[in-house]
């Protein structure tokens, strides 16, 4: 599908970004891959990564998603665009919330009149499990961008192109996550872990199979899905025995805009889905599929505490594969 295509990612030099390309460039062969970001310094150390040094099909692209007409120039001739820019830190969110709408909710906007304009085929935008019955500022405004991306399929007109949305929860070891946070800490000797809440638990996914699972969604996708892949649970306090069983826990409390638990598929949802192997979709509220779905869910909700939980070992075992970039 991506052979000979043109693709762009939004945040291109972040986490998911650099992990998407480095896939694109190992198991197709792309006509270009353009790496939109603002940040200059990231975009110069990905370039002398010895992963894309010298790959004539990279294009580094300084822009913002919040400047439009520099969206319209870089999106121009594009096949498919993989929406990852945002503000993620939920409480830099807290602290800065107009800066925050800016980029997830202005920002998506602007990709959605850019990708109309230039006749791009296939966007997805990647969501988070934040953004299902948010109680912070970064899970609304990413309800508000997952709401913009299914609501534009309704502006394509006779136009052949397609909006959708992948949503799942932490990834493994990305930028902000607690696993690099734990690693800091054991690295430099501290006498504890610090432990939000003994009860909390998060949904877990790796970033490679983050990419798989959006690459499997551009092939099936039609315009209007939310993507939800079936990943496991686990519990902090586990995550932190298995880095460092000796160490101290120490709880500290929850941060502000914080849950004990994830939602991936709310009650509400689930009125609209169609239950797969190993995923599942959220289909639109007007589409056909849900009029004519006869196995409906109610009050069924996809939660991170009633989930399958990865134990102590399989989490160890996870741990020992992922590979941490200094400069994501």
């Amino acid at each position: 599908m991506f052979n000979k295509k043109n693709i762009l990612i939004t945040g291109g030099t972040g986490s998911f970004g650099k992990k998407f390309i480095d896939h694109l460039l190992k198991k197709f062969n792309p006509n270009k891959i353009i790496i939109l970001s603002r940040d200059e310094l990231k975009q110069s150390e990905m370039q002398t990564d010895k992963r894309f040094l010298n790959k004539k099909n990279l294009r580094f692209f300084i822009g913002d998603v919040r400047d439009f007409d520099r969206l319209k120039i870089a999106f121009k001739n594009v096949d498919y665009v993989v929406h990852a820019a945002a503000l993620k830190q939920v409480p830099a969110a807290e602290y800065n919330p107009t800066e925050c709408i800016k980029t997830n909710i202005y920002g998506a906007e602007n990709v959605i009149r850019a990708s109309l304009e230039c006749n791009v085929k296939k966007i997805i935008a990647l969501s988070t499990d934040k953004a299902v019955n948010p109680v912070n500022l970064y899970g609304a405004t990413k309800l508000a961008s997952d709401k913009l991306f299914v609501a534009a399929n309704s502006l394509t007109g006779n136009q052949k192109t397609s909006f959708s949305v992948v949503r799942y929860g932490n990834v493994v070891g990305s930028r902000g996550s607690v696993y690099p946070y734990f690693k800091q800490l054991i690295k430099s000797n501290s006498t504890y872990l610090p432990i939000t809440n003994k009860e909390m638990t998060r949904f877990w996914i790796t970033l490679q199979e983050g990419i798989n699972f959006v690459v499997n969604s551009f092939k099936i996708m039609k315009g209007g899905e939310i993507f939800v892949p079936k990943i496991p649970s686990i519990k902090i306090v586990d995550l932190a025995t298995a880095m460092a069983p000796s160490k101290k826990q120490i709880i500290v409390g929850v941060r502000p805009g914080e849950k004990l638990h994830e939602l991936l598929i709310s009650k509400e949802e689930s009125q609209n889905l169609i239950d797969k192997k190993n995923f599942f979709i959220i289909k639109p509220f007007s589409s056909k599929e849900n009029k004519n779905n006869k196995k409906k869910f109610y009050n069924f909700e996809y939660k991170s505490s009633k989930n399958i939980f990865l134990n102590i070992n399989q989490i160890k075992k996870i741990n020992k594969k992922i590979v941490l970039d200094d400069t994501i």
